[in-house]
């Protein structure tokens, strides 16, 4: 096991191991901005259609549901058949979904444009493609290090998109807006040539092929893999209620637009920081350490937010926090996986973890629309994130940090 991990194809030529670490950083990028500034467009949509928030909850909760849908499937296909087919087909699909939500008029087109299209899409063009073949082309010691930077990457999309949609809407709608993000994800589909797997692939030298039913089978008899993935159910939580309400619950305190806006961005920006150190943090101590110690200060932090006077400076105190704490959860999740299991199905098995991490997205924003239109405040679904925090912070301390024993391959 060892030796599978440790060894790694040579990529050739000019794909470096750091070229193919940027253009996953920037496909990164490209794929979370707009989504991460998709709450913006919750007010204006929903006021020129005349809707209550649940129409747009629903239909970006089933977009997280979707997403988490699709990433397992979307994972297993690039492990077989390379990242760049899945890349391109989730970026046409995103791409298309954001522009046609700029012209749906009922609650069901916003489901089918919002929802589908741009859940599928997500799901085979968003960090999780690109996290698994960062896996597979970068040396194993670059690793944990490479999905710190992969992840960031998709935080500077949020730092980035979170104003850029703010000043885009404000000089020219919300639709034009929404056009200009879908004509910026064309971008993904050259770069993505760069992230195909060369044909010889380290764990096919290293040991037999292994089947999805069996990859499948061991993953799911892991009790450690079982509690990770559990554990990143509140991470997603978290994140997709506040990347669609927050915005809105500012407003609803009295707080302007710009403050949600810089709020994010801050957000984005901070994660960034979070996120290398993550990466770095995890070659270096326990990951299991890592989440705990993660989920415990998010419930903290909204603890604390959530029961001080609004105002532009904590809220962008608590986006700085947040932020710290934000995608930080993804290096040591899909760096555990990789250690449990190997890199061959690498994209199913951390597909499958985020597909947890989506069910809880879906229900943090579905609650979220639907808490405020029944009691007229967030508050119940922020003290519910609180405890999911804290649920989260001792489901992954039992975690056993190490590769999953193959009688067979060893008897081989």
């Amino acid at each position: 096991m060892s030796a599978q991990s440790a060894s790694t194809p040579s990529l050739g030529g000019w794909r470096t191991p750091l070229l193919v670490v940027m253009c996953g950083c920037v496909i990164a990028t490209v794929s979370f901005g707009p989504r991460s500034s998709i709450g913006f467009f919750l007010t204006p949509l929903s006021q020129a259609n005349h809707w209550g928030r649940d129409v747009f909850a629903f239909a970006l909760a089933i977009q997280n549901l979707l997403w988490g849908v699709g990433q397992p499937f979307a994972g297993a296909i690039a492990d077989r058949f390379g990242a760049p087919r899945v890349l391109t087909a989730g970026a046409i699909l995103y791409g298309l979904g954001l522009y046609l939500m700029a012209y749906s008029t009922t609650p069901l087109a916003l489901t089918l444009t919002a929802g589908v299209l741009i859940g599928f899409g997500l799901s085979g063009c968003a960090f999780t493609i690109v996290v698994g073949a960062l896996g597979k082309l970068v040396p194993a010691e670059w690793r944990s290090t490479a999905f710190g930077f992969g992840t960031a990457a998709g935080s500077f999309g949020q730092f980035l998109f979170s104003p850029l949609a703010v000043a885009l809407m404000g000089s020219f709608g919300w639709q034009t807006t929404l056009m200009m993000f879908a004509a910026m994800l064309a971008i993904i589909i050259p770069i993505s040539v760069v992230l195909s797997a060369p044909r010889t692939s380290h764990h096919t030298a290293a040991a037999p092929a292994q089947s999805v039913s069996h990859a499948l089978a061991e993953a799911f008899s892991h009790r450690s893999y079982v509690l990770l993935v559990l554990g990143f159910f509140t991470c997603g939580f978290q994140l997709a209620f506040v990347t669609v309400h927050l915005p809105s619950y500012l407003l609803d305190r009295g707080l302007s637009a710009e403050v949600g806006g810089w709020t994010l961005a801050v957000i984005g920006l901070f994660n960034i920081v979070g996120s290398v150190s993550a990466g770095y943090l995890g070659n270096r101590m326990p990951k299991r350490y890592i989440l705990s110690s993660i989920y415990f200060a998010r419930a903290l932090s909204i603890a604390v937010f959530v029961s001080m006077p609004a105002s532009a400076a904590t809220t962008l105190v608590f986006g700085a926090v947040t932020g710290l704490l934000w995608l930080s959860t993804v290096p040591p999740t899909s760096s555990l996986v990789a250690l449990m299991f190997g890199t061959r199905w690498l994209a199913m098995l951390f597909g499958i973890a985020f597909f947890s991490h989506q069910v809880g997205g879906f229900l943090g924003v579905w609650l979220g629309g639907l808490v405020f239109d029944h009691f007229g405040t967030y508050n119940p679904v922020w003290w519910l994130s609180v405890a999911f925090g804290i649920a989260s912070a001792i489901i992954n301390l039992p975690i056993i940090e190490k590769p999953v024993e193959r009688a067979a391959q060893a008897a081989a």
